[in-house]
């Protein structure tokens, strides 16, 4: 599979537009495009899972250094390959993906967790209707 080109932009307005509708402006949130083997060691470190993952997210407000700056909700981390999979399987784009993926782990960073039904329902509501958002002329337009 060839690795695609990642452009950031589009990724950046759905972080900005999902923290603008949920009234964190003033959050910074880091983004580490990745590849397979990458998230695969991570999700292995930080999660016991030796596997591959769609999506990371490693939130500031947990462990030792919670309290080291309120405005930084944390890190994001997106395997391109993943992403590039799921778009094709899914049948949108890989640029559509990459962005239902950045507000899937802002969701996160933010204290939104998909590990029950009802919970999975909203995550998957919310990440559809901030990246709607963010792609509408009109919306959170910053490159």
């Amino acid at each position: 599979m060839r690795r695609p080109q990642v452009s950031l932009g589009p990724i950046r307005e759905a972080i900005e537009e999902t923290l603008r509708r949920e009234q964190r402006d003033d959050a910074e949130v880091s983004v580490l495009i990745a590849n397979d083997v990458t998230i695969r060691s991570l999700n292995r470190a930080y999660r016991g899972i030796d596997s591959p993952t769609d999506v990371l997210a490693f939130a500031m407000n947990e462990g030792s250094f919670t309290n080291l700056n309120p405005h930084v909700l944390g890190d994001v981390v997106i395997s391109v390959e993943r992403a590039q999979v799921q778009a094709k399987s899914i049948g949108h784009s890989f640029c559509e993906e990459l962005r239902l993926l950045a507000v899937h782990g802002t969701l996160h960073l933010l204290g939104y967790e998909d590990q029950t039904p009802a919970g999975r329902v909203r995550m998957h509501r919310l990440c559809r209707q901030y990246v709607k958002g963010a792609s509408k002329p009109g919306g959170n337009t910053s490159h």
